[in-house]
């Protein structure tokens, strides 16, 4: 019989296999990690955020085996959306429309391919995300400073990211592009999802919440389908966020202040996007690494809960309100 030490590493061994996604995050550490190493070398906060644009390059061109002219379109639509949000930011009322119009945009393109929604989920987050974290706290100037730092570094992301795919490429062979069928209620899910994220932008911008990129992101991440699904998107949510955000205050109240500390839990945050097979497993370790991440900067974790809560229930409002007026406008 095996020692129970050999039962419990092959246990541990079988775990890690089922949960972790080896291939994605191997290859999400070479385009990640060179932004991390350039941070310790140039002290330059700017550079880890380009960490989300990278990997949000990343993930859907390894879902989909999309070739480098697909990724360098994505890559100017992220761009493209994140200047116009963010030029838009001082101006509330546009800041808001804008913000709702990119998230109708992320889904409405299914209607030329379903596939078009994970492109136009990652086109969103980065984009919203970056538009708010470079203005957390700072001056017009340094935003301004700290936006042109990410857009003239961002190169650097869509190359990794090129040639990850061609190598990946090469080894499986050349096929062709294809962004599925077309979906046929592609108008609801859109139009749920501007309203949702509308009421989360609006409520950021007349309260000024800290950290409002959280409650828009949560808000879009729930419109997933009919109000069902849409709630159990929710109390995944709430489970990491509940479960990882005091787990890692805990943990940094425990830990130094370092600025290595902080750079290493920013990377594993951004690592958990791509390397988890079960959604509740990677959000909550996301949860966790930022709340870590903003412990070693001096901040607090709660915000991130009640913001993910309050962007998740404006989501299921607006699913429930389409669902009601598509059910009234439907013959029979």
């Amino acid at each position: 019989m095996n020692p129970p030490t050999t039962r419990s590493a092959t246990n541990l061994r079988d775990l890690l296999s089922r949960e972790v996604k080896t291939s994605e995050l191997l290859r999400a550490l070479i385009v990640v990690g060179p932004m991390v190493a350039a941070y310790f070398i140039s002290r330059e906060t700017a550079l880890l955020n380009l960490g989300l644009v990278a990997v949000s390059l990343l993930i859907p061109a390894l879902r989909q085996h999309f070739p480098p002219k697909v990724v360098a379109w994505h890559y100017l639509a992220i761009l493209v959306t994140f200047a116009a949000l963010f030029l838009a930011a001082p101006v509330k009322p546009l800041f808001v429309v804008l913000t709702a119009l990119a998230g109708f945009l992320a889904v409405a393109g299914t209607r030329y391919g379903e596939h078009f929604r994970t492109l136009g989920n990652w086109v969103f987050i980065p984009a919203v995300y970056l538009a708010c974290e470079v203005r957390e706290g700072v001056s017009a100037e340094e935003a301004i400073r700290h936006a042109g730092v990410i857009i003239a570094s961002s190169p650097i992301a869509l190359a990794l990211v090129c040639a990850i795919q061609i190598y990946d490429q090469r080894l499986r062979g050349n096929a062709a592009t294809s962004f599925g069928p077309p979906a046929a209620d592609w108008f609801l899910p859109a139009a749920a999802t501007a309203m949702a994220v509308f009421a989360a932008a609006a409520l950021v911008e007349i309260f000024n919440l800290a950290q409002g990129q959280w409650v828009m992101w949560s808000a879009a991440s729930v419109v997933v389908g009919d109000l069902t699904a849409s709630t159990g998107k929710l109390k995944q949510r709430a489970i990491g966020a509940f479960v990882g955000a005091p787990l890692g205050f805990l943990a940094g109240l425990a830990l130094p202040q370092s600025r290595v500390g902080y750079a290493i839990a920013i990377l594993a945050a951004t690592l958990t996007l791509i390397s988890f097979s079960r959604y509740i497993v990677g959000f909550g370790l996301r949860c966790f690494f930022i709340a870590l991440a903003a412990s070693f900067a001096g901040g607090i974790a709660e915000e991130r809960i009640v913001n993910v809560l309050i962007g998740g229930t404006f989501g299921l409002i607006a699913v429930a309100l389409t669902e009601i007026v598509w059910k009234t406008r439907s013959p029979g």
